[in-house]
């Protein structure tokens, strides 16, 4: 499962998802540290579909995990060169501008 949050500022839909196993887990290598807490990336529980109907209304993403990202690569909204990984977890943003 996919969790899903859905922040709205202003004009702004700010999507923040991963890959429901990672909730509250944090991620560090070298200087990167990152935690996944639930309160900014759960509200609600889906899958992949899920993930790329909410994408598709985002104007911005913060993604988690190798089943959210590879959502977004193949949307075509990430490229593969941006996804950075910490622990071998990938973590991916996206901006549409």
């Amino acid at each position: 499962m996919i969790s899903l949050k859905i922040h709205r500022r202003g004009g702004e839909h700010l999507l923040a998802a991963c890959d429901s196993e990672l909730l509250d887990r944090t991620l560090s290598e070298g200087k990167a540290r990152m935690t996944v807490h639930s309160s900014f990336y759960h509200a609600e529980s889906g899958d992949s579909d899920a993930l790329r109907s909410r994408l598709s209304m985002a104007t911005i993403a913060n993604l988690v995990g190798e089943r959210s990202v590879a959502v977004a690569v193949e949307m075509g909204l990430v490229e593969e060169d941006c996804v950075i990984f910490i622990e071998g977890v990938p973590h991916a943003q996206m901006a549409r501008l």
